[in-house]
């Protein structure tokens, strides 16, 4: 049999490759002489991944709801593992910087223009009855989310704003305790804990300590003060870091207040009667006041936070 010059000159590299790890490619040709060729079925796994949605009701509309769930977490597995790639490079580049932000931008806008699936595409009234039947979990238990947060700036720019100048200073495990998201899963009522909140602190508190700690020089703000301290930083950077200011602190928060207030309204005094949360004071950017890279937006800016875009999200207009 002949062989082309091609397949010989590749026959050889492999020759060196399995010398080289003291293996024989004798071997391994045999092996995939055997191997059954690939499909893309069982490339990414496509039955197991249609076998995981398993409603708790027969309302029909809770499989769209755990779908795109689903759909957001494997938006945030790529946001995350984007961030592993900047956090770990060597050595990191501007250039590389910006490449990956704009990823983790893209990943973040095609999640929010998607929103609508949630606020439009579910009954309200099935939604309010089999969401009763998945108590206590929520989306605030979105452990990747929370790490896509401290990968994105200092651990102190996480604490509620009042909280943020008394505690600028002190450690890691200290500013965990007065971390935003705690609020918001804290009962109006009495001022404890939710179990939704007991339950994600159990799992996820000390994952995300050791990762604030982790990434205390190597968080996207850290990163960024290193590049501009040696004048490496660029516009393009630059605004590609406030793009993501505002699509994970303005844009997210707003999409899921417009889906509370289609399908959770409710008077805040009703909700403290129940011992519920206030979400209307939890998700507005404009209370938060939650900004990742402070030093590039102006004073005017940073006061008026997610006014801007209240509007067009919230409204539609």
């Amino acid at each position: 049999m002949h062989f082309s010059p091609e397949i010989e000159e590749r026959l050889a590299r492999l020759q060196e490759k399995y010398e080289a790890m003291g293996q024989d490619m004798v071997s391994y040709l045999d092996g995939l002489l055997h191997a059954d060729f690939l499909t893309y079925w069982d490339y990414i796994h496509l039955d197991t991944l249609l076998s995981l949605q398993n409603p708790k009701t027969p309302f029909p509309d809770e499989e769209i709801f755990i779908i795109y769930h689903q759909v957001t977490e494997l938006y945030f597995k790529l946001v995350l593992h984007e961030c592993k790639q900047i956090t770990t490079a060597q050595p990191l580049t501007a250039e590389f910087f910006t490449t990956r932000l704009k990823r983790i931008n893209q990943y973040f806008e095609a999640l929010t223009q998607s929103f609508g699936i949630m606020v439009e595409g579910m009954e309200k009234d099935q939604f309010l009855k089999f969401r009763m039947s998945l108590l206590p979990a929520s989306g605030f238990q979105s452990g990747q989310y929370r790490m896509i947060e401290i990968y994105a700036t200092d651990f102190i720019n996480l604490v509620v704003s009042d909280k943020r100048e008394e505690l600028k200073k002190t450690t890691i495990d200290d500013q965990f305790e007065y971390l935003y998201w705690k609020f918001g899963a804290t009962e109006l009522s009495t001022g404890k804990k939710t179990l939704t909140l007991k339950q994600f602190e159990k799992k996820y508190a000390k994952t995300f300590i050791d990762l604030g700690k982790a990434n205390i020089s190597q968080n996207f703000n850290a990163i960024y003060r290193q590049f501009n301290a040696l004048s490496q930083s660029t516009t393009e950077l630059e605004n590609e870091l406030k793009q993501l200011d505002i699509n994970v602190n303005v844009n997210w928060p707003l999409v899921h207040y417009k889906s509370a207030v289609r399908y959770l309204n409710r008077d805040p005094e009703d909700i403290k009667a129940t011992g519920g949360t206030n979400w209307q004071k939890y998700l507005p950017p404009r209370f938060q006041k939650r900004i990742f890279y402070p030093s590039l937006w102006s004073e005017k800016e940073v006061e008026d936070w997610g006014k801007g875009w209240v509007e067009k999200i919230v409204h539609g207009s």
